[in-house]
């Protein structure tokens, strides 16, 4: 993509590239952005690359992902929900889903305190998108009706190969033979 200067249309919680710390953009910056693979949008603001989920990208003059879930009605969490919401987080260098790169090793449910437990990998331990990628899940699944809490927990054991990935995702990528 061919970097584009824009004018923040409202104020915008983006998150530090690759650190994760929240950053708050005011309305009315200019931000560069630079990227635009899975529905998120990397910029650049005052010397910082920041990420910039895609359901606030209407405040760079985009048109915001949604994720539109129904509650469920016995105040329970639907976990086919938080797999679907998952589902919309994508790696910042491949623009393919978690999910699909087989990065979730496990989701559970604590129903007495609505805390979502999350398992997840990276494709290399040393990942410098880590901590972003957390951001990622726990922004996303937090949107999950009766979800109060999310834990995140990055485990490299047993490691990720591109065999944990879906055929979908490997014909995706260029690596089914």
């Amino acid at each position: 993509m061919k970097q584009k200067m824009v004018v923040t249309e409202r104020e915008v919680k983006s998150r530090k590239v690759p650190s994760g710390e929240t950053v708050i953009i005011p309305d009315g910056e200019f931000v560069n952005i630079t990227q635009d693979l899975g529905g998120n949008y990397t910029v650049t603001w005052r010397g910082n690359m920041l990420r910039i989920d895609g359901t606030d990208a209407d405040a760079i003059g985009r048109k915001p992902q949604t994720l539109d879930f129904t509650a469920p009605s016995d105040n329970t969490i639907d976990e086919s929900q938080v797999w679907q919401a998952l589902e919309t987080i994508y790696d910042p260098e491949i623009p393919i889903n978690l999910v699909s790169l087989g990065l979730i090793y496990s989701v559970n449910i604590e129903p007495d305190t609505q805390t979502v437990n999350i398992d997840m990998t990276l494709t290399a331990p040393g990942c410098g998108m880590g901590p972003v990628l957390v951001g990622d899940v726990e922004y996303r699944v937090g949107l999950v009706p009766n979800v109060q809490d999310v834990k995140v927990e990055l485990v490299f054991d047993p490691p990720w190969s591109r065999d944990k990935m879906s055929e979908e995702a490997q014909l995706e990528a260029g690596l089914f033979f």
